[in-house]
Parts: structure tokens; C-alpha cells; sequence
């Protein structure tokens, strides 16, 4: 990955997903932002660069971390809380126009499962799946290539499915 020096902000990082890509990010070398409700569920061991404190339903609080990126990567969940909630679909929409304001073009978006990282994963553009594809990626797997689509053009503007084989 080309991460020297660019700057990314991960929306949803201490979720499963999120704290994985997170890990990767600043092993990779990337210069991370992060907004987070709650600190605690940081752990000690993953130091982004800038840790903002806030809601993605704040669009101001949202401003704030998006100003002066490269890319963002929105991990927005609800866990394992299947009560109705809008924080996927208004968080978008503040990023979004977040993004617009400060002329970021590159946005990377998903929600995930919980396998091990294995770096060997399909992939199809704009069709789900082919032949051998399940719907099963896991968290560790989805960071590895969110962080792949910042440092590339080759998936923008393409609906990617991803799909991995586990024991």
C-alpha cells in the first residue's frame, strides 16, 4: 500500500471492522483521523494521529474530521443493536456533504462479517459473486481492502463484492 503520508478518516472505527482497518492504517503508515462517541472503547494500542471526540449525526463534528483529508472510509455499523436507528443513513448523508465541502472525492463504504485475515479474498466489479463466491468476508480481510481502494483508482465508481473461503 502507498500510505506515506496520506491522510484518511475512518467513521465507525472502534467497531469490529473499524478497529481492524484502523490497526492496519497506522501499521501501514497512513496519518489517521478518527471520530469516536466514546474513548474508551479505543484501545490503548491503536494511536491514530488526530482523535476527535463527537457524533457522525453532528454534521459540524463531521466537518471538523473530514477537512484536510485524502480519502474517508465509512464503517458505520449498529453491532449487534437491530433496533430502528438512522445513524447509518444520516452519518452518510453528513459525511457526504462533509466531503463536497472540502473537495474530497475519495470515499470508501461498508458494513462487514468476522473471519480471520487471510489476504486471499475474490472480488467482482458491479455483479455479486460468480462461481465458488460466498457472502462471507471477514472484518480483517474488508480493512485490508478498504485500505487498498484509497491508494487506487481501479474500483471507483464500481460496486465490489467481496468474498472469502474460511475453514
Amino acid at each position: 500500500m502507498a500510505a506515506a503520508g496520506k491522510k484518511i478518516v475512518i467513521f465507525g472505527a472502534t467497531g469490529r471492522t473499524g478497529l481492524s482497518t484502523l490497526a492496519q492504517a497506522i501499521k501501514a503508515g497512513y496519518k489517521v483521523t478518527v471520530l469516536i462517541r466514546d474513548p474508551a472503547r479505543l484501545p490503548a494500542e491503536l494511536q491514530p494521529t488526530r482523535v476527535l471526540v463527537g457524533d457522525v449525526l453532528k454534521p459540524s463534528d463531521v466537518d471538523q474530521v473530514v477537512s484536510g483529508q485524502d480519502a474517508v472510509i465509512v464503517l458505520l455499523g449498529t453491532g449487534n443493536d437491530l433496533s430502528p436507528t438512522t445513524v447509518m443513513s444520516e452519518g452518510t448523508k453528513n459525511i457526504v456533504a462533509a466531503m463536497k465541502a472540502h473537495g474530497v472525492g475519495k470515499v470508501v463504504a461498508c458494513t462487514s462479517g468476522d473471519k480471520p485475515l487471510t489476504g486471499d479474498y475474490k472480488l467482482s466489479l458491479d455483479a455479486p459473486g460468480g462461481p465458488g463466491s460466498s457472502r462471507v468476508i471477514s472484518k480483517d480481510d474488508l480493512g485490508h481492502f478498504m485500505l487498498r481502494c484509497v491508494d487506487t483508482d481501479e474500483f471507483d465508481g464500481h460496486s465490489v463484492y467481496l468474498s472469502g473461503q474460511y475453514s
